[in-house]
């Protein structure tokens, strides 16, 4: 078991779009498809394990840890640490903000925290993030949500194909409408909703958190324009670090005829974004995410393919 393939868990936002199915060949049906769990075992979207019947990810992860370089106690007592996803914002995503792990193991049961980033796959023009707010103090943050002055809150970025950006908790953020990219976060699925646009979902408003989130948001905000990595111009046919930090190292592959790679790490998480190839002769294509377990030393790529790697 040196390869591990998944199959995607699909899921339905009232701001998602088509591109899962038509760009990325998933078998999903409806027009509002949002997020593709690529790699996942959370118990709200738990990706079987292609070849295995009945396997999920989170059952392969406590049945079999030596695959990830784990002992039984380590996978019996702690989660499989990451989820990456694959997102097609049609329409903005709400306000929102996600807590670290001290304040979600307390007020969401045990839950962790929600440190994320984002590689951007695509996107139309003129394209933007919300990334960062203005206010200077907590009671100015809670004077400008009660007033419903959004505009003057919110920071704005421009993005373009292949920005990386990191999102610690508390910092408020959203997915501008146009942007399909690649999300590589924390194992958890808690996200407080600051502002929805007084959108509807049959027929009623979607719920807001604003108290936790006034609880978690950093105040006064980093500079959203300090978040961003340009992925552009690295070495091709070479593993590049995006970024590092306690919970992953991200990576990108570009690959240009061959590529060898040498697993340094126990296992890695890989997801194709763009291209076709092999890995190991193995085919694989744009939508395919799979694991590189302890069993396998070197990866030999051929083809041509952008991938995005990470590791915990």
């Amino acid at each position: 078991m040196d390869l591990i393939f998944l199959e995607p868990v699909l899921k339905h936002y009232i701001w998602g779009g088509t591109k899962l199915r038509e760009e990325f060949h998933y078998n999903v049906d409806g027009d509002n498809i949002g997020e593709c769990w690529g790699v996942s075992a959370h118990k709200n979207g738990d990706c079987n394990i292609l070849g295995m019947e009945g396997e999920t990810l989170s059952s392969l992860w406590r049945k079999r840890p030596e695959l990830f370089g784990k002992s039984a106690e380590e996978t019996a007592e702690n989660v499989f640490p990451l989820l990456i996803k694959v997102i097609d914002a049609k329409n903005n995503l709400s306000i929102q903000v996600h807590p670290d792990d001290t304040y979600a193991k307390i007020h969401e049961n045990g839950s962790l925290g929600k440190t994320e980033c984002w590689y951007v796959l695509d996107c139309e023009e003129n394209a933007e993030l919300v990334l960062g707010h203005t206010a200077t103090t907590k009671e100015e943050l809670q004077h400008m949500i009660a007033e419903n002055k959004w505009e003057e809150l919110l920071q704005k970025i421009p993005v373009k194909k292949g920005d990386f950006f990191q999102i610690d908790p508390g910092t408020v953020h959203a997915i501008g409408g146009g942007i399909t990219l690649l999300e590589t976060q924390q194992n958890s699925d808690i996200t407080y909703r600051l502002y929805d646009y007084g959108r509807l979902q049959n027929g009623l408003p979607r719920e807001l958190h604003i108290e936790k989130s006034v609880d978690v948001i950093t105040v006064p905000a980093v500079s959203g324009a300090s978040c961003i990595i340009d992925t552009n111009g690295k070495p091709v046919n070479a593993l590049n670090l995006l970024y590092d930090c306690p919970y992953y190292k991200v990576f990108a592959l570009q690959v240009e005829g061959k590529a060898t790679i040498q697993k340094e790490y126990p296992y890695m998480m890989m997801s194709v974004v763009e291209g076709e190839g092999e890995i190991n002769g193995v085919s694989i294509q744009k939508g395919e995410h799979f694991i590189l377990t302890t069993e396998l030393e070197i990866a030999e790529f051929v083809g041509n393919m952008t991938l995005v790697a990470s590791v915990e």
